[in-house]
């Protein structure tokens, strides 16, 4: 067996950005591949004369008309072409239409190009930042100075088939910095994820500022050392200290910044268990009182916090009520996963707890805790959503269930009339291999290359039609046990967040592998400009 390199296969798609003839019928290169793309014969001289216009609130759709002129300056050395509102498109301009169009689908969009230019329609702004990146995947992928940008004639019609498009991070097992979210956030956006799941809390570190609790910064956010090697078998530490948390300053920036991009930040705060962090700040919030550190090695513990305590619920009400002045999500991830049983069976407060509630058992206490804290999220007018653990015992009456353990807790909650949102550690978790370990760096283990996370189908052959449409979307996860640095983050996640966009974006029927390879190919050239650390395993492929 032999390998060819993906780039001979992309001779033809690299021509064609590049600005060489497009013949009629040509595919373009955007990622996620359009519902429905035509070309034509010619192109649209993107020049100094050409003016950008729009119909829309400049306040609310800012974003959307730098991301068009910085990427025009940064990317082709292009001075700034001129701008203005309009209420019609005029010759040599590139208009950003807000319309009342119905037959636009939400998020979708329209796009035009012609002689005279280019028409980007849209019924809500998501619409037109969503035909604004497939304009830059148009042009030519090689950067530098250009007095002329060319965008092939087509038009293309457009809309993502799935609500939730996400993208998880978890900042608790490693620290990463303000900045890095927003770079993370940049990248969504090129790839139309809507949906940031932001992992704020764990056994290992609290990262986020909560101003009742001090001390869940102040003690929670550290941890002495860090396991070295894999959990399975090591037992060695590096010896320094690891910290790290965002102020809510820092919080309201990186909501806002997202919300720039029409991405939505849910955050997630882990209960009952992954709770270490937590009981290490304020120790009555387990079963035993403590002492309790911040673990310093990975796995699942048996300290989570006490379901027999008011105090405990007190305690989540309080934390989440500052939360909720943060995140404007309709959801709120409250983990809900791998809490070990084994405490709860020897605290008398715990067992009282199932008495006095008439609980079968622990898992109904586990339950219990969830419907708790549900019942205060839906009085604020948001809905609970958890790993797929939050069935047993009974699902929380108005729950969204997030499957990851494979995808029969999500079919059951579909089956239960409950949203899902699919994120299976088959196809889902970017923190697994891609490759033959021997040539990785150090991974939790399983094995999700790229062209087995494309050909993921979200929604289930067992669900009926109408259990099917609980099926809000896909997600990726990414756990960073091992994952010290923001670069081995990127090597981790791109482009294989790149083939899952695909599959939550694109018509299903759509999806062919080697075609987009061909069209990852181009866009990796993007991904070098922006100093974007991806893997580079993902272009051999086995040749027989």
């Amino acid at each position: 067996m032999k390998y060819l390199k993906i780039m001979s296969l992309c001779v033809f798609p690299l021509l064609s950005v590049f600005g060489c003839k497009v013949n009629a019928g040509d595919p373009l290169n955007i990622i996620p591949k359009p519902v429905s793309v035509k070309t034509f014969e010619g192109f649209f001289n993107i020049n100094e004369a050409t003016v950008l216009q729009y119909n829309f609130d400049i306040e609310k759709g800012a974003l959307i008309i730098e991301t068009l002129t910085t990427h025009l300056s940064d990317y082709y050395k292009m001075e700034s072409i001129a701008q203005q509102a309009a209420k019609g498109k005029s010759k040599n301009s590139i208009f950003l239409q807000l319309s009342d169009n119905k037959k636009i689908n939400k998020e979708g969009y329209k796009l035009k190009v012609n002689k005279n230019g280019v028409l980007i329609e849209a019924s809500d702004l998501n619409g037109l930042f969503y035909g604004v990146q497939s304009l830059i995947q148009m042009m030519p992928s090689e950067s530098g100075a250009r007095e002329i940008v060319e965008v092939p004639f087509a038009v293309v019609e457009d809309y993502p088939r799935f609500a939730w498009r996400g993208l998880h991070l978890d900042v608790c097992r490693h620290f990463m910095p303000k900045e890095f979210v927003f770079k993370y956030l940049d990248f969504m956006a090129m790839h139309k994820l809507n949906t940031f799941h932001f992992h704020l809390t764990e056994d290992q570190g609290w990262r986020i500022e909560i101003k009742k609790y001090p001390l869940l910064t102040e003690i929670g956010s550290k941890r002495k050392e860090t396991l070295i090697g894999s959990a399975r078998t090591s037992k060695e530490y590096d010896g320094i200290p690891h910290e790290g948390f965002y102020t809510q300053e820092d919080i309201k920036e990186i909501v806002k910044y997202a919300a720039d991009r029409f991405i939505t930040v849910v955050p997630e705060i882990e209960m009952p268990g992954h709770a270490l962090a937590a009981l290490a700040s304020y120790p009555d919030l387990g079963c035993t009182g403590g002492p309790y550190e911040v673990s310093t090695r990975w796995g699942i513990f048996h300290d989570v916090m006490c379901a027999g305590k008011e105090s405990t619920f007190e305690f989540l009400e309080n934390v989440m009520a500052e939360v909720l002045e943060l995140f404007p999500s309709e959801y709120i991830h409250i983990g809900g996963d791998e809490c070990p049983k084994t405490k709860w069976k020897e605290c008398p407060l715990c067992q009282q707890r199932i008495a006095d509630e008439g609980l079968k058992d622990e898992h109904e206490l586990q339950s219990y805790f969830i419907q708790r804290v549900e019942k205060f999220l839906n009085s604020k007018g948001r809905i609970l959503i958890g790993w797929d653990e939050i069935l047993e015992g009974g699902l929380a009456p108005n729950a969204a269930v997030m499957s990851w353990r494979g995808e029969a807790g999500g079919i059951e909650a579909a089956k239960q009339k409950h949203n899902v949102v699919m994120s299976p550690g088959t196809h889902c978790y970017l923190d697994h291999y891609q490759a033959d370990p021997k040539t990785q760096p150090l991974a939790i283990g399983g094995f999700t290359p790229l062209d087995k996370i494309y050909a993921y189908e979200p929604v289930p052959d067992s669900l009926t039609v109408e259990e099917a449409k609980y099926i809000m979307g896909a997600q990726g996860n990414v756990w960073t046990e091992y994952m010290k640095t923001s670069d081995h983050v990127e090597y981790m996640v791109y482009p294989r967040a790149a083939a899952l966009a695909e599959v939550v974006w694109s018509p299903k029927g759509e999806r062919d592998y080697n075609e987009f390879l061909e069209r990852l190919r181009v866009l990796t050239l993007r991904y070098d400009f922006y100093k974007l650390n991806y893997a580079k395993v993902a272009f051999e492929q086995p040749v027989e």
